[in-house]
This record gives structure tokens, sequence and C-alpha cells, in this order.
């Protein structure tokens, strides 16, 4: 399994009672997140865990599938995902892209665009 469909499948899918060590076996102690307007917004795996879970929280069901890539230069991997769920009992589904830089190991920084529903 590539790092990028674990980054995808076990931690934007995962359990949410486990993301906290999802996200620690995934992504650098010195993690650093990136959102549009919000440089740095994420530091260490903690704090993603809770922007995924608060995210995930908006949602009554949600996932997120791989549209295309992962494309990989060096040590940055991008992606376009799409995420399908109900909101309010509404179907929502949006799409993003992923940026990530990694040091063969695990992602130590990342930059999203998502186009929002």
């Amino acid at each position: 399994m590539t790092l990028y469909t674990r980054w995808l499948d076990e931690l934007w899918n995962g359990d949410l009672d486990d993301l906290e060590s999802i996200a620690a076996r995934i992504v650098a102690r010195d993690f650093v997140g990136h959102w549009p307007g919000r440089p740095a917004l994420v530091n260490g795996p903690d704090q993603l865990a809770a922007v995924i879970r608060e995210g995930r929280g908006m949602f009554d069901e949600l996932t997120f599938a791989l549209d295309v890539g992962p494309i990989v230069d060096g040590d940055l991997i991008s992606a376009r995902w799409v995420a399908h769920g109900h909101r309010k009992g509404t179907p929502a589904e949006f799409h993003g892209h992923d940026v990530l830089r990694h040091d063969g190991r695990v992602f130590v920084e990342y930059w999203v665009i998502a186009e929002t529903p």
C-alpha cells in the first residue's frame, strides 16, 4: 500500500476513535499542514487528527476516494480526491487536491485545496 493510499484510506476514511494513533503512524511529529489562507494551521499528528475529526463531524457520513493519481515527483506526492456524503440528510459531493512532502517514511508537510460543497 502506498503512503498516499494510507493517508486517504486509513486517516481520512479511518476510525474516528483512533485518529490520533493513525496520524502518528502516517505523519511526522513535526508535520505541518497548510490550508488556503491558513498557513501552518496544523502542527503534528494530534492537531491533524482534530482537524479531520472536526471536518468529518460536519457530515452525517463522509468518505474520500482517489480521483486522480497519486503522482510522485521526488519527495512530493500529489493527488485529486472526491468526497461523498450527506449533510443534514442532503447528498454532498466535493473535490480537492493534495500535495504532500514525505521523508521516505511519513509525511512531513501538506498543502490542500478543497472545492467546498
